[in-house]
């Protein structure tokens, strides 16, 4: 009867994490730039110590945090700041502890201090340094990363390479979700980190904006699939207590 109960209930564990992701990624529907996590799979491990020899537990897999980096819906914006990544490509930028890390969003802009930041605020890296804009100079962006710089104030000011952003190619390397919702490597264990790019060619597009890969109607079926078996999981634990009570009546009339 413990054998049942048990069971029943680190299941049920394991679909509150699943919940959780399923809750996260409805969330981020309107989120520029955001990947879903591929879905979470349990398996069956031995449990060591006291009891009977043939206990298992069912366990997430770890690849519940591997970021799917597949394309989402993608908007042109006419925005000369706004960049599309395409294929696998991943855009570095620079974490609140000074590390690197990679990210999906494309809404650029340039800060009070110059810099080169995403909508959420991170510092867009350049190869080997954060990019910076010189004061009121316009910049414009290459399908390869290349930043360009022009000054509005001298009409025939040829623009100026300022840097190249740091892009690469993740088609090779899995990529898992930190707690800031940024990428690192498996590896990184939360410290970031630069990666060698993969074989496919970086490359970007200017003046559109890549929207969240989550798919709505897929999110809600697989929610209401989860509340049915959790369903279950309560009924299959309230009937083993029937059961055992059951059992206690029996052995108590003898």
């Amino acid at each position: 009867m413990d054998r049942l109960i048990y069971t029943s209930l680190s299941a049920t564990a394991s679909h509150e994490l699943n919940r959780v992701q399923l809750s996260n990624d409805l969330a981020n529907l309107s989120t520029t730039g955001y990947k879903r996590a591929s879905a979470t799979t349990t398996q069956a491990a031995y449990v060591d110590g006291p009891g009977l020899p043939t206990r298992f537990q069912p366990i997430l897999s770890t690849a519940a945090q591997r970021i799917a980096l597949e394309s989402g819906p993608v908007t042109y914006t006419g925005n000369d700041t706004d960049i599309a990544m395409n294929d696998q490509t991943v855009l570095g930028v620079q974490t609140e502890d000074g590390s690197v890390a990679f990210t999906r969003r494309g809404d650029l802009r340039v800060s009070a201090t110059g810099l080169l930041v995403t909508g959420a605020g991170h510092v867009v890296m350049g190869e080997g340094a954060p990019l910076t804009v010189p004061t009121g100079f316009l910049i414009d962006i290459g399908p390869d990363g290349s930043v360009y710089a022009t000054d509005p104030n001298e009409e025939a000011g040829a623009p100026a390479q300022i840097g190249s952003l740091m892009l690469r190619d993740a088609s090779t390397t899995p990529m898992y979700r930190r707690l800031d919702g940024l990428y690192e490597t498996q590896t990184a264990a939360g410290a970031g980190g630069d990666f060698e790019t993969g074989p496919n060619p970086v490359s970007i597009a200017v003046g559109a904006l890549e929207g969240s890969n989550v798919n709505p109607v897929e999110v809600m079926v697989n929610m209401l699939d989860l509340y049915r078996s959790f369903e279950m999981q309560m009924k299959m634990i309230k009937k083993s207590e029937e059961l055992d009570q059951d059992g206690a009546r029996m052995i108590a009339l003898r």
